[in-house]
């Protein structure tokens, strides 16, 4: 009985996607022209293929060592900063962490024109596991829209900063927090959800941009219906193929009614593709940390999904990590390129996991192509078979079977992921994707941990150190060729790469460092550093440029925080604390302090 209405909502949804089918599919116009211009920096990647790429050439690799600081703005926010700026037409609009401050700055005079400060409970603090950072704004046809903290979605007016509607996103109560950026795909606002750690059941959303209507919701894990999936006409890669994911396909690997309190949320980047219509996105890991308490594969966290923007239905999805063991979440951004892989011109979609594995699918049909470590001392899975798609696990470093209350050492990466989220880029020159990645190992001791709405529902110790027998640092920024799924390049670094890149057409690659570092080096040859300037604070915003006046700057927030400097954001100092981050990141205090600045550079005059 329980399957009729079940079966009526997913009849609904497709009877909307029928209907749909023969329109013309086109992103958000106003997006689309902002996006055109290169001297904007409309969107938190640059595009919706989340490429992060720029076409502005005035700064490059023969003058980039030339670069000054033009100006700067404190947010008056001492926690980490992530994401950056948006640029319109001559007005940056900024976002700190919480109390997640917006601010609207004219270009030519710096001048702050307005600012929104929302008031919110200071109690959801302590239900953001891994620091209270933000990853930015949207904009379009006229709003700014910013996710909360305590979940709310807000649309600014642009011009005033005036709320034009709110709607509550989750329930903060029980963990249901957000730190991602909402993102604008054609007459919708996309956001998903965060508290994986209190055992939220993740999701992603659609908002109409004019009222705050929710158009459509979409959960990770539970009943077909409610995860808006079709049993016949969801395709997933096995036995070689795509096959249907068929009925049931996340209740079956559930005991019981696990899945309620499942995870699989969406905290991180999303991507769309006008002419698939579909939106790109990963979901989190499972609930609790502690595998022996939630047998099965667990779907459909820690999976790639492919969804019909106007109805929200699943085309596809692809389930990276089942049952995970380690907290390697399926968040980090889906970067579309079109680019040869195995010698045929495909329209891929990219991803490089936090479980050591870089992906590279057919965005349109879901098809596995390539999946490689883009970290040669991952361990914890030898491969990944190409027929099932599945990892094969390393019994030394299954947590699973080593069991609870066992504390299995030597685990690479550590939880926080051979790549946190903050993104990658691709250029289309080189046809090679630029990362920044981890270096770093840990000790995994799960234990049993009984659910309680709002309190945390980790059930697991942890401790990170660097990768031993390498280089000794705990970062490396790499360039890949997802085409053959390797390495072409290595730069090390001392500590984890945790800021976003940017690559140009003036041939420059650059990145923040945790130390506080912005560095440009040759795209050609990612060895050639061409510049570097120490900024306020660590890094781990994400590198963005523009172009006002026919000058070009480039911009990035520092301001030390976030998983890998939570330790100094939070003021912890057990090498437990922070889930393991806390020990492994003791000596960042040595090098950097508490920030939060936008550094904005130039060429001199």
């Amino acid at each position: 009985m329980r399957l009729k209405p079940s079966l009526a909502v997913l009849a609904h949804a497709f009877g909307g996607l029928m209907l749909a089918a023969p329109t013309v599919a086109s992103a958000n116009a106003d997006v689309e022209k902002n996006i055109a211009n290169p001297r904007n920096w409309a969107v938190q990647a640059g595009d919706m293929f989340n490429q992060r790429y720029s076409q502005l050439k005035q700064i490059n690799k023969g003058n980039v060592g030339k670069m000054q600081v033009a100006w700067t703005f404190s947010t008056g926010v001492l926690r980490g900063h992530e994401g950056s700026p948006l640029v319109i037409d001559g007005t940056m609009y900024l976002h700190s962490p919480f109390p997640n401050k917006v601010f609207a700055l004219d270009l030519e005079t710096q001048k702050i024109k307005w600012k929104y400060e929302p008031k919110q409970d200071t109690a959801v603090i302590a239900q953001m596991c891994c620091d209270t950072v933000n990853r930015g704004l949207a904009y379009a046809e006229g709003k700014v829209f910013l996710q909360q903290a305590d979940s709310t979605l807000v649309a600014l007016d642009a011009n005033t900063g005036k709320v034009i509607w709110s709607v509550k996103n989750g329930d903060p109560k029980v963990g249901a927090v957000n730190t991602n950026a909402p993102h604008v795909f054609k007459d919708k606002v996309i956001t998903g959800i965060s508290g994986g750690e209190w055992g939220v059941r993740g999701f992603l959303a659609a908002y109409d941009i004019n009222t705050g209507r929710q158009v459509w919701k979409a959960y990770s894990v539970g009943p077909d219906a409610e995860m808006l999936m079709d049993p016949e006409k969801t395709m997933t890669w096995a036995d070689g193929g795509l096959k249907p994911v068929g009925k049931d396909s996340s209740l079956k690997t559930w005991q019981g009614d696990q899945w309620k309190t499942g995870g699989g949320t969406t905290w991180g980047w999303y991507s769309y593709d006008k002419a698939t219509n579909m939106v790109y996105y990963g979901t989190g890991n499972p609930s609790t940390w502690n595998p022996a308490q939630r047998p099965g594969d667990n779907k459909w966290s820690m999976t790639i999904f492919a969804r019909d923007l106007d109805t929200g239905v699943a085309k596809w999805a692809y389930q990276m990590t089942p049952y995970d063991e380690w907290d390697f979440d399926g968040i980090n951004e889906m970067i579309l390129a079109d680019i040869p892989v195995k010698g045929k011109q495909t329209k891929a979609l990219v991803h490089f996991d936090r479980n050591g594995f870089a992906y590279t699918m057919d965005r349109v049909t879901g098809a596995l192509l390539v999946a490689e470590k883009y970290d040669p001392t991952v361990n914890w899975a030898t491969h990944v078979d190409m027929r099932t798609g599945r990892p094969q696990v390393v019994k030394q470093y299954s947590t699973a079977q080593n069991g609870p209350d066992v504390n299995t050492k030597g685990i690479c990466p550590a939880a926080l992921g051979t790549k946190d989220q903050q993104p990658a880029s691709f250029d289309p020159n080189t046809k090679l994707f630029y990362v920044p990645t981890n270096h770093v190992c840990m000790d995994y001791e799960p234990f049993k941990v009984e659910y309680t709405a709002g309190q945390p529902y980790v059930g697991a110790t942890l401790s990170m150190y660097p990768t031993p027998n390498s280089h000794g640092g705990m970062g490396n920024y790499i360039t890949w060729d997802a085409g053959t799924g390797k390495i072409v390049q290595s730069k090390p670094e001392k500590f984890s790469v945790w800021s976003g890149a940017l690559n140009t057409a003036g041939g420059l690659s650059c990145y923040g460092t945790l130390e506080g570092y912005l560095k440009c080096v040759d795209a050609n040859d990612i060895s050639k550093e061409l510049f570097r300037f120490k900024t306020p604070s660590g890094i781990i915003g994400n590198v963005f440029t523009y172009e006002h006046k026919g000058k070009q700057y480039m911009g990035v927030f520092s301001g030390i925080g976030g998983w890998a400097g939570i330790g100094m954001a939070a003021g912890l100092e057990k090498a437990n604390d922070g889930l393991g981050a806390v020990g492994g990141y003791r000596e960042l205090s040595q090098y950097t302090e508490l920030g939060g600045s936008l550094t904005v550079f130039a060429l001199p005059n």
